[in-house]
């Protein structure tokens, strides 16, 4: 047996457990939208996108904290999608809202007058104010507050469970149009773009996304960086949109869509119509990277907030928080997956397509 089947049998025996149990999650997840008949409003970045983006975050980081978090990548890996299935399978009521915020409904000059922090958004504007229209900026800050405080009590389980919580919602920062009421285009006849921008074009293209983003950095102000990310990605929401309208009035519904027998539009596992792929090759070029340099930022930003709370709270020692057992066994892994990800690779791990 080659080393490298050896490797990758461990890895899956390693990862089975969780595997199983987020594929059960899953099955629930489209059981519950079908039931509810709300298939339509599945957004975020994919289980594709959310997966690639936790797993890449954690070669970012710096050795000191790296050895721990490949221990648990594939829990990391697993887990980043989590809160969407909170959101939809488990109907928690609380959850929608720490996925976006709809800049455009707080006024003229959103980025002028919001209030930086939640103690003063929520003074404001009140909790069902927010609820309607999104607290995600807010809530990455009080993330990071919790996650600086499971490092300070050095509490495993707390650390990895809101690390990766935490590259959930980074993620859907980086979504454009979860900054924007135009979340799906439907106010610009562009229904379904939303899945088909951060789900599809990245099943489709993400093998060629270069996933090294060099090291973790630093944030000096949580705060502030929270709002630079909404506010990059809000700018970048019309360019989205306008660049697939231009694209859209040049073809037919045929060069669009794919069609069945009957010429009806072909849907996807939650009911999102399938567009073809020579448009999704289309869409993808005019695009001019978008969706990689946004999926770039988000793993390091990822990264980054995680470092940042390891830091503040003292770069306490959590490579011990594992045994020397558990440590030896991953070295070699840990090894050979860092040299794929010098070359802007990552491990040939299998996500739930939704296209």
């Amino acid at each position: 047996m080659t080393n490298r089947t050896r490797n990758n049998r461990t890895r899956s025996n390693r990862t089975r457990n969780t595997s199983n149990l987020y594929r059960l999650a899953f099955v629930c997840l489209t059981a519950s939208l079908f039931i509810a008949g709300t298939s339509s409003i599945l957004y975020s970045w994919g289980v594709w996108g959310h997966q690639h983006i936790s797993h890449a975050a954690v070669f970012a980081l710096p050795p000191e904290m790296r050895t721990f978090f490949y221990n648990h990548i594939d829990y990391i890996t697993e887990e980043s999608s989590v809160p969407d299935v909170r959101k939809y399978a488990m109907s928690d009521r609380e959850e929608f809202a720490r996925h976006f915020i709809d800049v455009e409904a707080f006024g003229d000059k959103p980025f002028e007058t919001l209030p930086k922090t939640w103690k003063e958004a929520k003074a404001k504007y009140g909790s069902d104010t927010l609820q309607r229209k999104g607290i995600l900026p807010w809530y990455l800050q009080e993330m990071q507050i919790k996650l600086t405080t499971a490092f300070k009590d050095r509490k495993k389980d707390a650390i990895l469970f809101l690390a990766s919580d935490m590259a959930h919602y980074i993620a859907d920062a980086h979504m454009p149009l979860h900054t924007s009421l135009n979340h799906d285009g439907q106010l610009t006849d562009q229904r379904g773009i939303h899945a088909f921008w951060e789900s599809r074009l990245p099943e489709l293209f993400g093998s060629t996304y270069n996933f090294n983003v060099g090291q973790a950095r630093y944030i000096e102000d949580i705060t502030a960086e929270s709002w630079r990310i909404i506010r990059e990605s809000n700018a970048t929401a019309d360019t989205l949109l306008s660049v697939e309208r231009t694209l859209k009035a040049k073809l037919t519904k045929e060069q669009i869509w794919q069609l069945d027998s009957n010429k009806n539009m072909k849907k996807n596992t939650f009911g999102q119509p399938m567009h073809t792929l020579e448009y999704a090759k289309g869409y993808h070029t005019a695009l001019n990277g978008m969706v990689e340099r946004q999926m770039r930022a988000a793993i390091s930003v990822t990264a980054s907030f995680w470092y940042t709370a390891w830091v503040n709270a003292g770069k306490p020692n959590i490579t011990d928080l594992d045994s020397e057992a558990t440590i030896k066994r991953s070295k070699p892994h840990l090894e050979e997956e860092i040299e794929l990800w010098k070359q802007g690779k990552l491990f040939d791990f299998k996500s739930f397509n939704e296209f």
